[in-house]
């Protein structure tokens, strides 16, 4: 990006001042305010429902747990919250868009920060500051290009072949064990425990300007360069299914990454394995309207009629994430099922 005049960095300084923290789901329990909730109406009582089917999931000795991450949640505060369900092993795989996993947890594994917007000036201001503004939050361009190209030079040291953006992202786990500037983060914890993450739409973040750079620079060098193989994804991500057997979803907004989870049913029935078990549990957090024949892909009720979820053990819970996957994830994690769970260790699967 180009401005036709220099950064004022006093007035960018004052405006990433303030900077996000993230909710650290171990510091409070939920637990009281969740049950108080079951017993009302509305959004309250979805919520208390669909915590109790997160700790089914959790419960349940034979189920594997998908973790769904669409939006800016991330960028928004519950960053670590997603590390912990890593961490106390309470996912088992995730699925998320490109930004969720590069541009919001790979930056600040670096060591790079989000900011609250305490004010929100002319956006063709910010853009002269260099700065990317997500709804009330900010975050400083320049940073997120030293993101563009530490995955340049990440890709720069692979060997050049397709890779699935699992592949990819483990590499890049690999590489903030030595180079990152956070312990604390969803794509370090991941690779370190071998919970395999997927982003069907990987290059739709920083890690594409990377790998579009990787390339350009390959081709005109005459060498060999990597490329993101997303058939790899889906097919590494319907073997994981097939094996897993019983699977819960625990799903924060849609798009991409819901449908893609949910098509693993179908696409092990075209692969042979009519035995494959739709997803038993289900839980999706979301703002998106059914009115439009969208919401994020569909309600889970409609996705039955497509194979794809149990209608027995769903719930919709219709919020804005932020302010109620918090307490969802500290009633789970206070309740402790994940203390005796088994680790799947799915991402061993393609070592």
């Amino acid at each position: 990006m180009t401005t036709d005049a220099p950064i004022n960095d006093t007035r960018k300084a004052e405006l990433l001042s303030t900077t996000v923290e993230h909710i650290d789901i171990k510091s409070f329990d939920a637990r009281p305010i969740v049950e108080a909730m079951r017993k009302m109406s509305f959004t309250s009582r979805d919520l208390g429902r669909a915590t109790d089917i997160y700790n089914e999931m959790l419960a349940d000795k034979n189920c594997s747990v998908v973790l769904v991450i669409a939006g800016s949640t991330s960028a928004g505060g519950c960053m670590d919250l997603y590390a912990d369900l890593v961490k106390h092993n309470m996912v088992d795989a995730i699925v998320a868009t490109g930004a969720t996993i590069v541009d919001m947890d790979f930056l600040e594994a670096l060591g790079f920060r989000h900011y609250q917007a305490n004010e929100v000036p002319d956006d063709d201001t910010l853009r002269s500051l260099y700065i990317d503004r997500i709804y009330d939050t900010y975050i400083d361009e320049e940073q997120l290009q030293h993101v563009d190209h530490t995955i340049f030079e990440i890709a720069e040291q692979l060997e050049p072949k397709a890779y699935s953006s699992r592949a990819f992202i483990r590499e890049m786990g690999k590489w903030l064990q030595t180079n990152g500037r956070k312990d604390h983060s969803l794509v370090r914890l991941a690779f370190e425990h071998d919970v395999p993450i997927f982003c069907p739409a990987f290059t739709d973040s920083s890690a594409g300007f990377g790998l579009v750079k990787h390339q350009v620079d390959s081709m005109k060098a005459g060498k060999p360069y990597l490329t993101i193989d997303s058939i790899a994804d889906f097919r590494e991500l319907t073997d994981i299914k097939i094996k897993a057997g019983t699977t819960g979803l625990l799903m924060i907004g849609g798009g991409v990454p819901k449908n893609f989870v949910q098509d693993t049913v179908v696409c092990a029935e075209i692969l042979g394995h009519d035995d494959v078990e739709v997803h038993k549990y289900a839980v999706q957090i979301t703002v998106a309207d059914v009115r439009d024949g969208a919401c994020s892909s569909s309600t889970l009720q409609e996705a039955a009629s497509w194979g794809k979820v149990s209608t027995a053990l769903e719930q919709m819970v219709y919020a804005e994430a932020t302010s109620v996957l918090p307490l969802l994830a500290s009633d789970a994690y206070h309740r402790g099922h994940w203390k005796t769970r088994a680790r799947r260790a799915f991402g061993k699967m393609f070592d």
